[in-house]
């Protein structure tokens, strides 16, 4: 085994886990692995633009995919760039392998150049596993640990590679001697489903309530019939969380939308009237937004027991796989013939239908963030894969966005971190290349990652078998949510205010937008802009200086007339546009998918340009 690398050991092994692609950033720490991908062709390597964006992609690899991500990267600043998107899988829990490179063995401990501890770097973000391979022997039991462990936890471990062990002769996986590992590949897929006595429990518990309410998270995703089946059982309410929202068909009457401070007024009554609360699959960290303790009797189901009880006091904790454990349930209860809870909260969701339909569509200028999610839900493709990113956008979705059956949709959720939206949109498409990708993402978002990983898509589109990757970003020259939450308590600032961008806008962003030239011409006009391939438009914003409102806090004609009474806010008024008053809307142009790769200072991109436009609102919220 002369010829063949450890190296080689590495990336056979992870396609032995049927890994299919690795992200990464090439460096001189990973030379070893990197050639070995090389000459073995599969796993395919993803060349992000950063270690960053890497990290984001891996992880939304394993949202999209239900799989496992692996991203790559250089010992020194390379591997310290990982932690971002690390992290981001680890708060929400998702089986993400991160292989580091590291100086030769050697020199460890002597401060060398680029030399980092990276055991303790990672000791927090990889808490489940991390470890460096000091001899060849180790490395398949390390690779298959650390992704036993990431897929059995459900979040992200690491392994250290040397550059001398990289490059080391392969060992003889056969051996058989004393201080030799000798392990392979797989893990099974356990069925998990509570003991009958807590079944009993819990159906009796559901069955006592009058006003029941379901909260549904990203744990429920493979239990979408079941949870409505339970809903109709016990002519419950349903809610979910942020990661939950793709589950249901948010059509569903009784359907109340996203929880929490981003939620809708019909989920913040919901909670504050349920007397028993059924917690799916969710660990959504808003606590507040819960029923208040004491208020509901609660049942929880969770595959991860250490979160069973720590959002809720939860009287029936059922430790099991959501979709068997609703199975298992519903035979137990009594189907209940009293519709009136049911009925109240379904009238609850269609008011609150009818307020979010207002605020998307009056007409102002610039244009209403809130008109171009819900322009949006018509447009979607059936088969669409749809990557958030993190600021106003996040609300605009959670409220506004109706995802059609089928569409899936992720975000960095607990972590909250802005600059994931083209790594996870880019995740979204490789994974599944016929499927069109829609990002969403704001011009400070856009800033951090995004611009940069328009590269990556420009050079990958050609090769995709559905080339629709659309990019639409709200473009308000502001970090928006930022600025609510200044404004609340500092006053306006404008600190965080975005450089106004030149005349002729920047090139990657691949379109010359500019604000309405009139309040019925919006940014989805006509199905071609989702219909051709890739995509990148701006769409002028509203800043809404008044930020989006507190849905427990605001109801009756406040809501309907887009007031919000958050105390310490500035009074509504309406803030002229990035043009300025007065300035004349640009024109639209656009681009056909054919023409010359369009180029900024001399870097091709590839996209082509576009220009979004649309209603808008002076209310701002």
């Amino acid at each position: 085994m002369a010829d063949t690398t450890v190296s080689d050991l590495v990336v056979a092994r992870l396609a032995d886990w049927g890994v299919d692609r690795v992200f990464g950033y090439s460096g001189d720490g990973i030379d070893g692995v990197m050639g070995a991908l090389r000459r073995a062709g599969r796993p395919a390597f993803v060349q992000a633009r950063h270690e960053e964006t890497a990290a984001f992609m891996a992880c939304g690899h394993a949202k999209y995919s239900r799989g496992l991500g692996v991203c790559l990267s250089t010992q020194g600043p390379g591997a310290v760039h990982l932690l971002n998107g690390l992290y981001d899988a680890r708060l929400d829990s998702q089986p993400v392998l991160a292989l580091v490179g590291q100086q030769v063995t050697s020199v460890l401990g002597s401060g060398y150049q680029q030399e980092i501890d990276l055991v303790r770097l990672y000791g927090d973000v990889c808490a489940q596993f991390v470890q460096t391979a000091y001899t060849p022997e180790q490395l398949p039991m390390l690779l298959d640990r650390a992704i036993r462990t990431a897929l059995a936890t459900r979040s992200p471990t690491c392994v250290i590679l040397p550059h001398d062990v990289q490059t080391a002769s392969a060992p003889d996986l056969g051996a058989h001697e004393h201080g030799i590992m000798v392990t392979n590949p797989g893990l099974p897929v356990p069925e998990l489903r509570p003991r009958a006595d807590d079944l009993r429990t819990a159906a009796d518990l559901l069955d006592a309530g009058q006003r029941v309410a379901i909260l549904v998270g990203q744990g429920a995703r493979a239990a979408a019939g079941e949870v409505v089946d339970l809903a109709e059982a016990l002519g419950a309410g349903v809610t979910a969380s942020l990661l939950g929202k793709p589950v249901l068909d948010e059509a569903l009457p009784f359907h109340t939308g996203v929880m929490g401070h981003l939620g809708s007024t019909a989920s913040s009554m919901l909670m504050n009237e349920c007397d028993t609360l059924l917690i799916v699959g969710s660990n959504d960290p808003w606590s507040e937004f819960y029923p208040a303790p004491g208020q509901a009797r609660a049942v929880q189901i969770d595959i991860d027991g250490r979160r069973l009880g720590m959002r809720y006091p939860v009287e029936v904790p059922l430790l099991g796989d959501a979709a068997e454990t609703i199975r298992a349930l519903l035979p137990l209860l009594t189907r209940r013939s009293d519709r009136s809870w049911r009925q109240r909260v379904e009238g609850e969701v269609t008011r609150w239908r009818d307020i979010a339909r207002q605020r998307a569509t009056a007409p102002a200028e610039p244009l209403n963030p809130q008109y171009v999610l819900h322009a949006l839900t018509d447009r979607l493709p059936a088969d669409a894969q749809v990557a958030v990113d993190v600021g106003s956008v996040t609300y605009w979705y959670a409220r506004h966005l109706r995802l059609p059956v089928g569409v899936d949709a992720h975000l960095s959720s607990t972590l909250a971190s802005m600059g994931s939206a083209l790594p996870y949109g880019l995740a979204a498409k490789l994974a599944a290349p016929h499927r069109p990708v829609v990002a969403l993402a704001g011009d400070g978002a856009m800033q951090m990652n995004g611009l940069a990983e328009l590269l990556t898509v420009a050079h990958r589109w050609r090769d995709w078998a559905d080339p629709r990757f659309v990019v639409l970003v709200l473009h308000n020259r502001d970090l928006a949510e930022v600025s609510w939450e200044q404004r609340e308590m500092e006053g306006d600032s404008p600190l965080r205010r975005l450089p106004a961008p030149a005349r002729r806008p920047v090139r990657p962003l691949g379109g010359a937008a500019g604000p309405a030239r009139r309040p019925g011409h919006h940014p989805h006009r006509g199905q071609h802009r989702l219909g051709r391939g890739p995509v990148s438009g701006s769409a002028h914003a509203d800043r809404g200086d008044r930020g989006p409102g507190d849905p427990a806090a605001a109801s009756g004609p406040a809501l309907r007339e887009g007031r919000h009474d958050v105390p310490g806010a500035r009074p509504g008024g309406h803030r002229p546009g990035p043009a300025g008053p007065g300035t004349p809307a640009p024109g639209t142009r656009h681009r056909g998918l054919r023409r010359p790769p369009v180029t900024a200072g001399g870097v091709p991109t590839g996209i082509p340009e576009t220009s979004m436009a649309g209603r808008g609102t002076k209310k701002g919220v």
